[in-house]
């Protein structure tokens, strides 16, 4: 649904917006793309008026990392079935990774990626770029020129850059273009072909385990040097105590490093492997209840900067095959927010203002953009959310192309009502999905 141009009022909302630490029940207008006016009653007539009584009203959420397969596995998912996903999600902009085939480790397959979003019209795009040349771990890809096509930083994703020199390369040329490195933190020679967290469970089942202690070795090896380089950096997807540890280090050094957390790392143990269901399978694996405790302690600390869903759809083909053989990933864009409210807002770990903020403006802040606020003036990125609607996840009715998803069937709670992007509302979940 699109409605260009259109003036917008949502009424009696709970406006949250945690960049600029606004919590109150009010009304917001929207007209010609951008927050006009906030708080209190507006008495206006409008084009479309929404009623929020009940609702939260926050900024559009933003995501670090997804997967949309394009180009090179389109059949999984496209800029736009993912983005078309994203919006059923809440998100108004998510970061694509590179680890597409081919690679996007070149100025025009950037470029390409940002045609491609602005051809679906859905949430916005963004997309990060290759560190290394076909995602190898040998040889420097042109971030500059990258850079200077939008890329909004670095990653090898899915791969760790094994080589410690060219690891320190690519950090000191970041640094040359102010731009973000980020880090799927394995050393391969611990985890080698392992396919689930590596302890008990993985001894039993009689699969190869990928042991914790190589998520934080690269990690670890990657503080060092960044205190060399002093280049932003983000550790993706962190899953493990230990990794927790070194990020309070680093941060309490004053270092310029990030880092996200993802929903199953929040919610799955390497129990859920026990019946070789690889909709569990993902990379790094579930890990432990301890992990689990360590991750959210962290997230309440403060000392995470994003949450972010690392959407990775497959073919359903792909994941019936064997638990060595089948692909790491979970297809979760469309169930992440209530995800997240099962695994941190009903525990009472946080409440929905820190929750609605590191869905907003702090992965905002990671990759210096300026979104994840709705102040008079801002660009109208906003979402309406009834936080008590509970419901059952489907994953038959998931607008993405794939359905990898071991949350089918859960209860979850906090739905997505409205997605508004640019002052247009792109979703709304009252109406059938074409």
């Amino acid at each position: 649904m699109h409605t260009s141009g259109n003036k917008i009022l949502i009424r009696n909302g709970r406006i949250l917006d945690p960049g600029n630490g606004v919590d109150r029940v009010g009304d917001l207008m929207i007209s010609d793309g951008k927050i006009v006016k906030l708080g209190g009653t507006i008495a206006t007539e409008c084009e479309i008026t929404i009623d929020a009584t009940g609702k939260l009203v926050a900024p559009g959420l933003i995501d670090l990392h997804v997967h949309f397969r394009e180009p090179g596995d389109e059949e999984e998912e496209t800029i736009a079935s993912g983005s078309a996903a994203a919006l059923a999600g809440g998100f108004t902009s998510v970061v694509c990774m590179p680890n597409t085939k081919p690679a996007i480790d070149e100025a025009t397959r950037v470029e390409y990626i940002h045609r491609m979003g602005r051809q679906a019209r859905k949430s916005f795009i963004y997309t990060m770029g290759a560190m290394t040349k076909n995602r190898e771990g040998k040889e420097l890809a042109e971030m500059g020129l990258m850079t200077a096509a939008g890329a909004v930083g670095f990653t090898d994703d899915g791969e760790g850059v094994q080589d410690t020199a060219v690891m320190l390369r690519a950090l000191k040329y970041a640094s040359m273009f102010d731009t973000l490195i980020a880090q799927h933190c394995q050393d391969n020679s611990l985890v080698g072909k392992g396919v689930m967290n590596s302890g008990y469970n993985s001894t039993v089942l009689g699969l190869p385990g990928m042991d914790p202690l190589g998520e934080e070795l690269m990690l670890w090896r990657d503080v060092q040097l960044v205190k060399k380089s002093r280049t932003r950096y983000h550790a993706q997807h962190i899953s493990t105590v230990g990794a927790v540890k070194i990020i309070s280090e680093a941060k309490a050094e004053g270092l310029p490093v990030t880092c996200e957390v993802t929903p199953h790392h929040l919610l799955l143990t390497d129990n859920s492997c026990a019946d070789y269901d690889t909709n569990f399978k993902v990379n790094p694996p579930v890990r432990t209840s301890k992990d689990i405790q360590a991750l959210k302690q962290a997230i309440k600390d403060g000392l995470v900067d994003a949450l972010a869903t690392d959407h990775a759809p497959h073919l359903k083909s792909e994941k019936e095959l064997e638990f060595l053989t089948a692909p790491f990933g979970i297809a979760s864009l469309e169930c992440a927010l209530p995800l997240y409210v099962k695994a941190l807002v009903e525990p009472g770990v946080i409440g929905w203002p820190e929750l609605i903020g590191l869905l907003t403006y702090k992965p905002a802040r990671v990759i210096r953009i300026h979104k994840g606020t709705i102040a008079e003036g801002d660009r109208a990125d906003v979402v309406v959310i009834d936080p008590n609607k509970e419901y059952v996840i489907d994953v038959t009715k998931f607008v993405s192309k794939s359905h990898n998803c071991p949350y089918d069937g859960w209860l979850a709670k906090g739905k997505v009502e409205k997605t508004i992007i640019a002052g247009e509302l792109r979703y709304n979940s009252d109406e059938p999905r074409s």
